[in-house]
């Protein structure tokens, strides 16, 4: 389907989300990467996350701790296309993706 890349440092639930969104039908590739589309985890160096994400130009789903509503309304106001809390994402993330992407 398409060529997700995937910024997470927490290495288990990165994994996670990579084989979430592999069983998909995505390839997950390294950030830098060319790519249809980025997941991008604001749970640290929310300030770093958002300015690649931006760089990037890709379609963005991002997720964040459901307590840190200011990372969400930061997300939301620097143009992330979809910002979820991490519990969303590991419930929904393949779904949530595909919705950011054409048809």
């Amino acid at each position: 389907m398409a060529r997700v890349a995937v910024i997470c440092p927490d290495l288990l639930f990165g994994s996670k989300l990579q084989g979430m969104l592999a069983a998909a039908g995505h390839e997950v590739v390294p950030p830098g990467a060319a790519a249809d589309a980025q997941v991008v985890d604001l749970t640290a160096d929310v300030e770093d996350r958002l300015a690649q994400a931006a760089a990037a130009g890709l379609p963005t789903l991002a997720f964040y701790s459901h307590v840190e509503v200011e990372v969400r309304r930061a997300a939301e106001a620097a143009g992330v296309d979809k910002v979820v809390p991490r519990s969303r994402m590991a419930r929904e993330g393949a779904g949530l993706l595909d919705s950011l992407l054409p048809a």
